[in-house]
């Protein structure tokens, strides 16, 4: 019986530890609004998560919602999570914004981590990259490789994150050449592989040689080698859906941000704060470059990713002219952070309006 007994205490003991293991385990959510085989957008997104839970090991438990509408049912999932255990929130889309600072009221002890939005409160921090840097490299590929000189854009959503990418493309294209211009189609969805492809097949029928995306899917580059005309990625190394076409891409790196933001919940140290990383962080990154670019290009491409990095070079130097012509930045001026994330208009050789304007 005292054998029994103690074995019964031994149980009891191990099945406490065990049950303090997993409640110091830190559980972490992340909401993503597209499928985590986008082989975009969210694609790397769960990639970052990935990465959090191989650095962290038992310390972690990581969870994730994938193809979350904007709106309503947003607020329900990061609702569940914040209501089940989970400590910290990662929200990767910018109509979720609304919904987790709602949501972040309710739960205080709970942190979130709100992707491209900008309201901020005690327990909500937001982040972002600088993906404008990246499309200025693209801008001067495109305006070195296109022989129509015109290029097709394939929009999501006409928010200011959406339009400084298609202004800092449009100015680096015509730098190098004057005669370039673009034609934006706005899908207003930011993964639908169907509406993308039939995007950049209107595109290319109205004489795009080079499509641009700022979409998640790889079928405007699918739809480019397939019509012979040249590529950009978006989000992630696009080249095995399209490898004759395929330019190059703008890689979303998150690994690094996630891995010492959820260090920090672990140890105290999370603070709400924005961010705002670019190349120099490693937050973006450049894809390799096709074989077929020359290689005068593409030294131009490393040139300017190296000067953007060490700051001699800012996507938006003036001389800046709007589309109807006038300065909006003046020469030897730069648009600070205020102009870049509030920016609601297109730069000249950007053809059409503005939704909304």
């Amino acid at each position: 019986m005292k054998r029994a007994g103690l074995l019964l205490a031994a149980a009891a003991a191990l099945g406490l530890a065990a049950g303090a293991q997993a409640a110091d385990k830190l559980k972490v959510g992340f909401v993503y609004v597209g499928p985590i085989g986008d082989h975009g957008w969210t694609y790397r997104h769960d990639v970052g998560r990935l990465a959090v839970a191989k650095a962290l090991g038992d310390k972690v438990e990581t969870t994730y919602v994938e193809s979350v509408s904007e709106g309503a049912d947003a607020e329900r999932v990061i609702r569940q999570l914040a209501s089940t255990g989970h400590g910290l929130i990662f929200t990767t889309s910018f109509g979720f914004m609304n919904p987790t600072v709602k949501v972040a009221k309710k739960f205080p002890k709970v942190k979130f981590e709100h992707c491209s939005g900008f309201k901020r409160a005690p327990n909500v921090s937001t982040y972002l990259a600088r993906f404008y840097e990246g499309r200025t490299i693209s801008g001067l590929i495109a305006g070195k490789m296109t022989k129509s000189n015109v290029i097709g854009y394939i929009a999501s959503f006409p928010i200011p994150e959406v339009v400084r990418g298609i202004n800092a493309f449009t100015l680096a294209l015509r730098e190098v050449n004057p005669k370039a211009e673009v034609k934006v189609v706005w899908v207003n969805t930011w993964y639908d592989p169907g509406k993308e492809g039939d995007a950049a097949k209107a595109l290319i029928d109205q004489g795009a040689d080079v499509i641009l995306q700022h979409t998640d899917s790889p079928a405007p580059a699918q739809i480019a080698q397939q019509r012979g005309v040249w590529a950009v990625g978006q989000a992630s190394d696009m080249t095995k859906f399209a490898p004759k076409s395929h330019l190059t891409a703008i890689i979303d790196d998150w690994n690094s941000y996630y891995v010492a933001r959820t260090k920090a919940v672990l140890d105290g140290t999370w603070k709400s704060e924005d961010v705002w990383g670019g190349l120099n962080t490693g937050m973006i990154a450049m894809a390799a470059y096709n074989p077929a670019i020359p290689k005068d290009v593409v030294a131009l491409a490393k040139q300017a990713e190296a000067d953007i990095k060490s700051g001699k070079r800012h996507p938006f130097q003036g001389p800046v002219r709007n589309q109807a012509g006038k300065v909006v930045i003046a020469e030897g001026k730069t648009a600070d952070d205020g102009m870049l994330l509030s920016m609601d208009w297109y730069v000249e050789g950007v053809q059409g309006k503005l939704p909304g304007k």
